[in-house]
């Protein structure tokens, strides 16, 4: 056990993270009402320095200790590396971020992190923090956010995959990747397949197949089976559907979360012989989330076709 961890009292929590506006800071707010309502004791700490306009008010802000608009002045540099000197300089005094966190004792603790992909895909400063959380006996999960809309372009999917792929790499934290803003995969267009196929992960030949009837992407069809091979010799990526504003969605969130990061196996809350089974065998598989946001795309085109051929 190393000096850090010494003494200190178990602690569990989330890193959320994702691309700009894949609904972090949303998710966020509502997983604390969430998770509060249910009894735990949850608090938000916002590591974004860009993140100047917060919707709720957080338990602590990276604001306190450094804020993007000041580095992009005084340095001269551009929002991505004013971002990446911010991660850096919370790395390199991490220490306050160690004291802070003293006075969040007994809580879960959820950090909202910024949005630029470069922090989880081959830059460390934001890992090695990650790191120093883990010395101080946080037990954490990686919720990795994607906006839904992605899976209406086949392309873009498998740039999600691989990107996501690379983050769980890099990151080396448990993962759970969403589907977030599943409320509104209605309004972004018709899915080529059924909604289980993108969060299963599930053949992708399909997807490559698919691809391949557009001409820009037939030059490329070699190159997308080899990105399609990587995400699935890996087979590490799949996908939990999300809506914020669905209690049963947030339910599926945060169980796949609890396993994830050991939660669901402590004395916290009590919980049933079934729910920890579910737990141990992981025997849920998100089948029942899926499929209700898959019964309410499904009638939300029929209903569509149903209006097209009443104006006909």
């Amino acid at each position: 056990m190393s000096e850090g961890s010494r003494g200190r009292s178990l602690a569990f929590g989330q890193v959320v993270i994702g691309p700009p506006g894949s609904g972090k800071t949303t998710y966020c707010h509502a997983m604390r009402e969430f998770l509060a309502r249910i009894g735990r004791k949850v608090a938000v700490v916002n590591l974004d320095p860009a993140n100047e306009a917060l919707p709720c008010p957080c338990e602590l802000d990276i604001a306190q200790l450094v804020t993007l608009p000041d580095v992009m002045g005084s340095l001269g540099l551009g929002p991505n590396g004013g971002l990446l000197y911010c991660m850096e300089y919370l790395e390199t005094n991490v220490d306050w971020l160690q004291e802070k966190l003293e006075g969040l004792k007994g809580h879960y603790v959820l950090f909202d992190c910024p949005g630029q992909v470069e922090l989880y895909t081959h830059h460390n400063s934001l890992k090695n923090v990650f790191a120093h959380l883990a010395k101080w006996n946080f037990r954490l999960a990686a919720v990795h956010l994607v906006d839904s809309h992605y899976c209406t372009d086949p392309g873009k999917f498998i740039s999600v995959l691989c990107t996501s792929l690379s983050t769980m790499l890099h990151v080396e934290l448990p993962h759970v990747n969403i589907l977030s803003k599943m409320d509104l995969i209605e309004q972004y267009g018709k899915l080529a397949f059924n909604l289980d196929y993108y969060t299963e992960v599930l053949d992708l030949s399909y997807l490559v197949d698919h691809l391949a009837s557009d001409p820009f992407f037939r030059n490329y069809r070699r190159l997308n089976e080899k990105l399609v091979e990587v995400v699935e010799d890996y087979s590490l990526v799949s996908f939990v559907p999300l809506n914020v504003q669905d209690k049963e969605s947030m339910r599926q969130v945060m169980q796949a979360v609890d396993k994830a990061n050991g939660y669901s196996f402590g004395d916290q809350e009590h919980r049933s012989l079934e729910a920890l089974m579910s737990a141990a065998v992981g025997a849920d598989f998100h089948f029942s989330s899926t499929l209700a946001v898959q019964e309410k795309y499904v009638q939300s085109q029929d209903k569509a076709v149903e209006e097209e051929v009443m104006d006909l």
